[in-house]
């Protein structure tokens, strides 16, 4: 799907800048810390813990940040953090969905209506646009995992239901409920993922005009720099030409 390569683009774009880091490593320290408490703290047993401390490792983050947050759950001192999730429309008519770790739903729920409404958006009910999505796993390899004959065999021979390539890497979908299986399997005979999770894939994606790109960006800017976001998910889809004006 162009328009996941095109999301990436913009990750990509805010990877750049340094200050997000610090930001990245305290969600997926709560991600961790909220498996590891719901689970067994062990990673081989549970794999809602294995998936974030693979995110983590994939993120550079260190090995003393990650145990850290496994022994915060163990501890019992964790702050109590629920999952809830947000429905909406950026835009130029897309839809967008963002996941949440709150202690607090008051104030997450007041920073995401607040988000969506300074940048082109409107917050929408619970289901308004989830029925656009399907809920898969989504694991992505760089392109250096090998060309795209050898990682569509080995998603094959893992499972997997979809790959896409191109020349910044590889996407593969799988069922929700296979993901922790297929990765571990692709893990074998590519190596390490770069990315594995649970993801909010668009049935139907919305092409973006500059105008609304650019807009868009700001939104998807600012639920990413709330602390409660863990994920954004949306069926936009920006062209590279768009992209590079907006990058000019």
């Amino acid at each position: 799907m162009a328009g996941h390569s095109k999301f990436k683009n913009i990750m990509h774009r805010k990877g750049a800048q340094d200050k997000k880091r610090s930001n990245l490593f305290s969600k997926l320290s709560r991600e961790i810390t909220v498996a590891a408490k719901m689970g067994m703290p062990d990673p081989d047993m549970n794999p809602r813990l294995r998936l974030a401390v693979n995110a983590a490792k994939a993120q550079s983050m260190p090995k003393d940040n990650i145990q850290r947050a496994i022994d915060k759950a163990s501890a019992g001192d964790a702050e109590n953090y629920e999952e809830v999730r947000y429905e909406g429309y950026g835009p130029g008519g897309s839809a967008i969905i963002v996941e949440a770790l709150t202690d607090n739903r008051n104030r997450t729920a007041t920073n995401i209506r607040t988000a969506f409404s300074k940048n082109g958006g409107n917050l929408g009910t619970e289901g308004s646009v989830q029925h656009g999505f399907e809920r898969k796993g989504l694991i992505e390899y760089p392109a250096s995992a090998g060309d795209e004959e050898k990682v569509l065999e080995a998603a094959m021979e893992a499972g997997a239901d979809d790959i896409e390539s191109s020349e910044d890497g590889h996407t593969i979908w799988t069922e929700a409920d296979a993901l922790h299986q297929v990765a571990s399997d692709l893990e074998a005979s590519l190596g390490e993922a770069e990315n594995v999770k649970l993801a909010w894939k668009p049935n139907l994606t919305t092409e973006m005009d500059e105008k609304n790109a650019a807009t868009l960006i700001k939104l998807i800017d600012a639920l990413e720099d709330d602390d409660d976001v863990q994920t954004v998910w949306g069926n936009y889809e920006i062209s590279d030409e768009v992209m590079a004006k907006l990058d000019a």
